[in-house]
């Protein structure tokens, strides 16, 4: 089989493209240059491209660097700085992952004649007697991205492989090290790829949108406090907000429009459900009202029992309120292993 195989630079794409080798595939490997602004961590940086292609050498596969900045901007950046103008939390990995990775990036590879695309994803696919494709976590479940993933559709998972689904992180370096290769022990970006550390996100904004100071209110609207911007707090956050001795503030509601941010209790947090905006679903089909699911808010999120109305998951217990604009994502209810799809929190 002919495989385009993603290479970010790091450990993991770097030992998918090797499993490939091994399993006796033609590789040829890709890199995509995604931002052209500053840049000091995240993938695809510049010493992540050099990475890419001293790998590839040592796996004696070609390298190529495909230019998708534009679509990166309109599909990524461009949206994380809508939402945080609407007072919405931003996901820039999903958005990447839906709009480039597995658009077009896979629909480049398809032009090219390749029969798969390969990333470094640690996730996993498994094809049913029917040739029905389902999207599950990847074995270690402290590194799965599968979260990330949920929009996915049929067509995507068809041509598309994950080779390390099946490891741990351990065994992945392992791997690489065995091979010698470069990233075996290179730490892994946990920071939005456009943002830089010493900048930061307050500054990448205020280049690209008017930020506004606000008030802080309890939720009977009585002033608290004030904040710098409103467009820089997320629901959920408890940090900048005040509070006295012994009283932690949560924002519970961000409103740009009138300037206002309402913080509150954990308990103010609650909700027995969320609705979701723009849902998707891996089978093309959404599972039928009252269907048990397992439901995880954020990419390493502690997954919690509830169920689906047809646009509503309902939680078992009262749950602590995603953000709107945070992808709530499905699982089954069976182990929690199957991505059923997901959606935008309303």
């Amino acid at each position: 089989m002919r495989v385009l195989a993603a290479l970010s630079g790091g450990v993991d794409s770097s030992v998918a493209a090797a499993l490939l080798l091994d399993a006796g595939h033609e590789v040829v490997a890709v890199t995509m240059k995604l931002w052209g602004g500053a840049q000091d961590s995240g993938c695809c940086s510049v010493g992540d491209v050099e990475d890419a292609r001293r790998v590839a050498q040592q796996l004696d596969i070609p390298h190529h660097v495909f230019n998708f900045a534009d679509d990166f901007d309109r599909h990524v950046v461009s949206p994380y700085v809508d939402a945080h103008a609407a007072g919405r939390t931003p996901n820039p990995c999903i958005e990447c992952n839906r709009h480039i990775k597995f658009d077009r990036l896979l629909v480049r590879a398809r032009q090219l004649g390749f029969d798969a695309l390969a990333t470094g994803h640690h996730a996993r696919r498994t094809v049913d007697a029917d040739g029905a494709v389902r999207l599950r976590r990847g074995v270690d479940r402290a590194k799965d991205q599968s979260y990330v993933l949920f929009a996915l559709s049929q067509a995507d998972l068809r041509d598309v492989l994950f080779p390390i689904g099946d490891l741990t992180k351990a065994e992945v370096r392992l791997k690489a090290a065995g091979l010698g290769l470069r990233t075996a022990a290179k730490s892994e970006s946990q920071d939005t790829c456009f943002i830089t550390a010493d900048a930061g996100r307050r500054a990448f904004l205020e280049d690209r949108i008017d930020l506004h100071a606000g008030r802080l209110v309890d939720p009977s609207g009585a002033t608290l406090g004030t904040v710098a911007a409103v467009e820089l707090i997320t629901v959920g956050q408890r940090k900048g907000l005040g509070g006295g001795a012994g009283e932690r503030r949560y924002a519970v509601a961000v409103d740009v429009a009138a300037a206002t941010v309402t913080v509150g209790s954990t308990d103010d947090l609650r909700t027995d459900g969320v609705r979701l905006e723009g849902a998707t679903w891996v089978s093309g089909q959404a599972p039928p009202p009252g269907t048990a699911v397992v439901v995880q808010m954020s990419a390493h999120g502690q997954p919690v029992a509830a169920s689906w109305d047809g646009s509503t998951v309902q939680f078992v217990a009262p749950e602590r309120r995603p953000a709107p604009g945070q992808a709530v994502v499905l699982y089954d209810g069976v182990d929690a292993d199957e991505v059923l799809g997901g959606g935008t929190a309303a």
